[in-house]
């Protein structure tokens, strides 16, 4: 196993280059694998990071004493924080991508043309993927392992909270493919906190680089869209809305909004505005409110939501746009499911919305008229997870149209390309 260490600064765009330039060779050398090849590499790192929990945790508190020492906010804190519950999860997660059909491959379509030409369009590798990631080091195992799923290399770049985590991470995925007899190269962490070095990786490093998948706060992901060379999955942040209908049923929906806001505060899928149907608002909102309050959340109304709720701290115009990753639930009442699309249209950064109603044609309108990628009906908006979809893991929620949409998994991390079969057939 090759040991990534800090580079001297000088040769900073040399050392991107080479990392290009050996992800370039691993992620050829991946597609030539079997998938049963594949299947054990990602089996072999699952077994090491188990192994190796001791030493991911060590790392793990170091990363928690600096961001305690930073001022790192609760929800920084909490994406940031590992126990051993979480890398078994980690582990697990790897797992449940070892066990997912290898997207590598499939026949997508196939027809015959006039001609007799037969043609298949077929799966194949991105190639080389870029992700640009902030606290959060599952991250770390989630992208190495979905990108060797789908036969593609991946140059990680995490944020400076989570250095030390990643680190061991990638240090104990590195020595299972060497062990296992995989290209290491298909997973390296860029080896420095400079920011230069996000720069480099935007430009593409000569050709190096395919994709670039950018996850974090809006801030980054509009520096990655701004200064990239190559095309990129983007990632917005979450503001995610739970509409009440006035055909709710009123425990589902208390249950469901107080676990959609404070089951998991910090990650995207959590809501951050709440809709409430005029029709019910006397009666449920009071209801809501108080369940919300008892679990520790802050609630910022509309004059509408006041009128009911009084409590409420006053809601402004920057409530609306504001991803709060932290106990606090902005609180609109509006006119029925035309108004909770119209506010929806206006506000949201198309991630994921929920409505909540036993009214199936209230339901079916909101799915044809909201434009997110993620819609649910009577669920909790903590389901916006690839690993919930069935998908193992996600490299992020894509909120863009182009490619991918919703959770990014490994079949998402494919493109294709067209095999046409002849019996010596030419042009007229």
């Amino acid at each position: 196993m090759t040991v990534q260490t800090q580079p001297p600064s000088a040769d900073l765009a040399e050392t991107l280059l080479a990392m290009g330039r050996k992800a370039r060779a691993a992620s050829r050398a991946l597609g030539r694998l079997t998938p049963e090849d594949r299947t054990r590499g990602l089996k072999a790192i699952a077994a090491a990071i188990r192994t190796s929990a001791l030493e991911i945790l060590a790392a793990n508190e170091a990363d928690m004493e600096d961001g305690r020492a930073k001022g790192l906010d609760a929800a920084m804190l909490d994406r940031l924080a590992l126990d051993a519950g979480r890398v078994e999860g980690i582990a697990k997660g790897v797992d449940a991508v070892a066990a997912l059909p290898d997207p590598i491959g499939r026949e997508l379509a196939r027809w015959t043309v006039p001609s007799g030409l037969d043609i298949a369009r077929v799966a194949v590798p991105l190639g080389v993927i870029g992700i640009i990631y902030e606290s959060r080091p599952n991250v770390t195992a989630d992208a190495g392992a979905l990108c060797i799923r789908s036969g593609n290399a991946a140059i990680l770049r995490c944020g400076s909270e989570s250095a030390r985590s990643s680190r061991a991470l990638v240090a104990a995925m590195r020595g299972a493919l060497a062990a296992a007899g995989l290209p290491e190269d298909a997973v390296q962490l860029i080896p420095t906190q400079d920011r230069e070095a996000v720069g480099h990786l935007l430009s593409g490093l000569e050709g190096s680089v395919d994709v670039i998948v950018p996850r974090g706060g809006r801030g980054l992901v509009e520096r990655v869209q701004m200064d990239a060379r190559v095309p990129v999955i983007g990632h917005l942040e979450g503001l995610c809305h739970v509409y009440v209908d006035r055909a709710a049923d009123p425990e589902k929906a208390i249950a469901i909004t107080v676990n959609a806001k404070m089951r998991r505060t910090g990650v995207c899928g959590s809501a951050e505005t709440l809709l409430v149907d005029t029709a019910i608002a006397d009666t449920l909102l009071p209801q809501l409110a108080g369940a919300l309050k008892s679990a520790g959340c802050e609630l910022r109304g509309d004059a509408n939501a006041r009128a009911v709720v009084p409590w409420m701290v006053p809601a402004t115009e920057a409530d609306w746009s504001t991803e709060y990753l932290a106990p606090i639930l902005a609180v609109a009442v509006v006119d029925g499911v035309d108004g909770a699309i119209a506010h929806i249209a206006r506000w949201s950064s198309g991630h994921t919305e929920a409505i909540l109603t036993e009214n199936p044609a209230a339901a079916d309108k909101f799915f044809a008229e909201v434009d997110s990628a993620i819609l649910l009906h009577n669920a909790s908006t903590q389901f916006a997870d690839g690993g919930e979809f069935g998908m193992g893991a996600e490299i992020g929620i894509a909120t863009g149209r182009i490619h991918a949409r919703g959770p990014v998994g490994a079949e998402q991390l494919t493109t294709y390309k067209y095999l046409v079969r002849g019996k010596g057939q030419v042009r007229p």
